[in-house]
């Protein structure tokens, strides 16, 4: 069967007609629409059909930026008001699956391609929790609980946990951002925007254009931001170890654009001693995979899975 898999964000809104085959889902050519250029999901859905010059499938799987309850689900980062209840006709569909974005991204964890980061060289378990983490314009955190009956997917708050600094220079950072924040969570720091506050703490002077920043951390061209991006990689272990000690996590995924953009940088980086770094319960934690997810739209893949597991194949 086909069904629209959609990922709506603030700023843009992605489409792919998903097929579901015997052996997993099939994304088919990926679609962008700007959310500003339309009033609601209904009209962004009609120039679909229009561009892709064909009826649309009579089922769709949506991932939205925002907490998905109740009837009525209000976009965090634009104006688009979704009401279950109205939905499916604008839309014209028969079946449909709302879902938190990152909630989608956990969903897609095991349908993607994962690369192996740290820990035992073994697949995730196929029984009990793994802990998804995907910094990029915040920081996503979900429960995948795996179980005989199929895979479950929590979505959680847990980006917004407290920042807990480690060494001198992390204290600094929590320092400088609590006098301008108040609170400090740890979606401050893992985020696109978060490598320049930790430039601004360490580096003492404002930091270049964000986009400009990464390249130079990337590239290795600005020992500043090489700085910068390896505390950055410190903190993601730290955090990402706290959480799967949390939640009981027996395998960790890394998801989220930046998450992606550091796949060749984080095996090289502290985050593996960090993740492991809990005192006690080091040796519990040499014992958990972390993989990388490395699917270029999870949040497309996991719609269609999420939609799977409500209404199956």
């Amino acid at each position: 069967m086909e069904l629209i898999a959609a990922d709506i964000g603030g700023t843009h809104a992605r489409f792919a007609v998903a097929t579901m085959t015997p052996r997993g889902i099939v994304l088919g050519p990926e679609t962008v629409l700007k959310t500003g250029d339309f009033a609601d999901l209904a009209g962004a859905w009609r120039t679909l059909g229009d561009m892709l010059e064909r009826p649309l499938p009579r089922a769709a799987a949506i991932a939205i930026a925002g907490p998905v309850t109740g009837d009525v689900v209000r976009m965090t980062n634009n104006g688009w008001v979704l009401d279950r209840d109205r939905l499916s006709g604008e839309l014209g569909v028969d079946r449909l699956t709302l879902v938190n974005d990152f909630a989608a991204v956990a969903y897609a964890v095991p349908q993607a391609e994962l690369r192996h980061l740290c820990g035992p060289e073994r697949a995730l378990p196929d029984r009990g929790v793994v802990t998804v983490v995907g910094p990029g314009t915040g920081l996503g955190v979900a429960v995948l609980v795996r179980g005989p009956e199929g895979d479950r997917v929590i979505a959680t708050e847990g980006g917004h946990i407290e920042f807990a600094p480690l060494d001198p220079q992390e204290q600094r950072l929590r320092d400088d951002l609590a006098a301008r924040f108040g609170r400090v969570s740890v979606e401050r720091i893992l985020s696109g925007a978060g490598l320049g506050e930790i430039f601004r703490a360490t580096a003492g002077r404002e930091p270049p254009q964000a986009a400009e920043l990464w390249r130079l951390a990337l590239t290795g061209a600005a020992p500043s931001a090489v700085s910068a991006l390896a505390m950055f990689c410190r903190v993601l272990g730290s955090v990402a170890g706290d959480l799967a000690l949390a939640q009981g996590g027996q395998g960790v995924v890394i998801a989220g654009g930046l998450g992606l953009r550091l796949a060749d940088y984080l095996p090289q980086s502290g985050f593996a001693e960090r993740f492991a770094a809990k005192g006690r319960f080091r040796g519990l934690m040499e014992q958990v995979p972390v993989k990388l997810i490395m699917h270029p739209q999870p949040g497309l893949l996991g719609a269609a899975a999420a939609f799977a597991a409500e209404h199956g194949r």
